[in-house]
């Protein structure tokens, strides 16, 4: 297999986030953007240390997933939606499985690390047994559920007419007209079109990323779903220079079922392909408007971050309180509080929440929603957790955890940890980032005993999950005196040494250990199912671990003789047989 050779096959899995997996000829390939159960084409675009990677190039028969007509006459092209062709269920079912076999892999991870694995060779692998799966909680609406969308100007092709709306699949650059999106509510495709078609007929040009010349970069719409009112954003260089009164009457002209309540000119100089301002004007109205979640205000304006689908967040946010539960008289830190909903659902059961974020203007705003909801006990730090967490004086009882994609930064783990709360409830936007994290909080006496996931993406591939993590402390102490040494009463020091190596337990014989015994000794790898199905073979107990003991699906897994072999080899060596 060598770079730019081009094969077929099947997609036999999608992992997290967007990752199919294809075998060519007993090699795994990884192809993206496809679903499980295409049979599809794909070239070669990256081969190193036995790790494969395709371009998709064109889906040659369906899923059987795929039971119903794209919605978008966009799709496939458009990379705003992966899933359309999928039921909305069948989209659930497959980020819970995704989610799960993470969290799952997690668990096992962090229980061997600490050495609490089974008894004889069994590791953990039945994790219904240490955290309960609360489920996969859907959207409650599937489509135009977006309350916020950025839109970018460009071409379809190099030199073609001027373009607005999303990137091409895989593409870096081109753009695709999405006056059809059904990510967002018909009044943003709307106002797509009328932007669209304003600068067409100026000739206005679009910015270029690689040379840095041009004028037309974004249009940020923002749509609130409770009150209907919109924010329209047009965000350029200061390169080129049009009247832009005719666009604010056009666009206040257009029938929506919403209302614009602001315009602004977005002027943005910037070399880096992102939404910033270096100077905003605002052309009409107010540059914010107001949303509701469970009953409370907040006021969102052009930089806010506010989750991005506001129905499904009120289920997020309902389940990230249920996890709290009672914290009445107790303090609450919301470590990367954003804009202060989580902390202000908290406040209600809580005595004090501290509300720490690094972006100023959110601060803001976080402190301006609680006073604007007569919520008192609420506080708000602006400034990096890292530096924060070393000068606030007040010690928390529970910490809520809501990091961005990245998770939370290596060096401020420890800080948080080192609280020894009861309880903290982690949100992760991107689950590979709490399974990452994971580890060190079992390291550090934690558990994680709830968890779930909420889908707030529906057609796409991210999903969000929330799970609660409880330190494991002793229930009870027994106080005992004891004294050492000769005479009556007293316990000889020798004679406890001879007692304790009488009972020492024999060393318990994990998959890790027959694993890398196998791995020395022979020189290659084996499969954790492989030594269950050895197992099972030789009659040996499984305890109760079913997931291990279930026939493989695919004859292809099965272990080889050679791997038979040493898998008994290092039964035998361990004592097992």
């Amino acid at each position: 297999m060598k770079k730019g050779e081009i094969y077929e096959g099947v997609i036999e899995k999608v992992e997290f986030p967007n990752k199919g997996f294809v075998w060519v000829d007993d090699q795994k390939v990884i192809v993206k953007n496809g679903i499980p159960g295409q049979k599809v084409r794909f070239m070669i675009n990256k081969k190193r240390s036995g790790r494969a990677e395709g371009r998709l190039l064109e889906v040659l028969e369906k899923s059987p997933l795929e039971t119903r007509e794209p919605a978008c006459q966009e799709f496939p092209a458009c990379g705003g939606c992966m899933y359309q062709t999928m039921s909305y269920e069948a989209q659930k079912e497959m980020k819970e499985r995704q989610v799960r076999e993470l969290l799952d892999g997690a668990v096992r991870e962090s229980m061997d690390k600490i050495g609490k694995n089974s008894d004889e060779t069994e590791e953990t692998e039945d994790t219904d047994k240490l955290y309960h799966w609360d489920g996969i909680y859907g959207s409650p609406i599937e489509f135009g559920y977006r309350n916020k969308m950025e839109f970018s100007f460009g071409d379809e092709y190099k030199d073609g007419p001027l373009s607005l709306g999303l990137h091409k699949k895989g593409s870096t650059y081109d753009i695709l007209n999405t006056d059809d999106c059904k990510l967002v509510h018909p009044d943003m495709t709307k106002i797509l079109a009328c932007v669209r078609e304003f600068f067409l007929e100026r000739n206005a040009s679009f910015y270029k990323k690689l040379q840095h010349v041009g004028y037309l970069r974004h249009l940020l719409l923002r749509r609130g779903v409770t009150s209907g009112e919109i924010l329209v954003h047009v965000v350029t260089t200061t390169q080129e220079e049009y009247d832009l009164e005719p666009l604010k009457e056009q666009l206040l002209a257009l029938p929506l079922e919403g209302k614009i309540v602001g315009i602004m000119h977005i002027l943005n100089d910037s070399l880096s392909d992102v939404v910033q301002s270096d100077e905003t004007k605002i052309l009409y109205g107010k540059d914010y408007f107001y949303e509701e979640l469970l009953g409370l205000k907040f006021k969102i304006s052009t930089f806010s971050f506010f989750q991005p689908n506001s129905l499904a967040a009120e289920i997020l946010y309902s389940k990230v309180r249920e996890y709290v539960g009672d914290t009445r008289d107790k303090v609450v830190f919301d470590l990367y509080s954003g804009t202060g909903t989580i902390a202000q659902l908290a406040a209600s059961v809580a005595s004090e929440v501290i509300g720490v974020e690094i972006v100023e203007d959110a601060v803001k705003a976080a402190r301006e929603n609680a006073a604007r909801n007569g919520i008192s006990n609420c506080r708000f730090i602006a400034g990096d957790v890292l530096k924060v967490l070393d000068e606030v004086p007040e010690k928390p009882d529970m910490i809520i955890l809501d990091p961005p994609r990245d998770g939370v930064h290596p060096k401020a783990l420890p800080k948080i940890l080192a609280y020894g709360v009861d309880q903290i409830v982690y949100i992760s936007c991107k689950v590979t980032s709490l399974v990452r994290d994971l580890p060190a909080f079992y390291e550090a006496g934690y558990q994680m005993t709830n968890a779930c996931a909420v889908d707030q993406f529906c057609q796409g591939v991210h999903v969000e999950t929330v799970v609660l993590l409880s330190h494991k402390k002793a229930d009870s102490y027994i106080h005992i005196d004891v004294e050492f040494g000769e005479g009556e009463g007293k316990i000889p020091v020798d004679s406890i040494a001879k007692r304790a190596e009488a009972y020492k337990p024999k060393e318990k014989v994990t998959y890790k250990m027959i694993k890398e015994y196998i791995e020395a000794k022979y020189g290659f790898k084996v499969h954790t199912a492989y030594i269950a199905e050895v197992k099972r073979d030789l009659g040996l107990p499984m305890y109760d671990a079913p997931n291990a003991v279930e026939e493989l699906k695919q004859p292809k897994k099965h272990p080889t003789p050679e791997k038979v072999e040493a898998i008994k080899d290092a039964l035998r060596y361990f004592a097992v047989i």
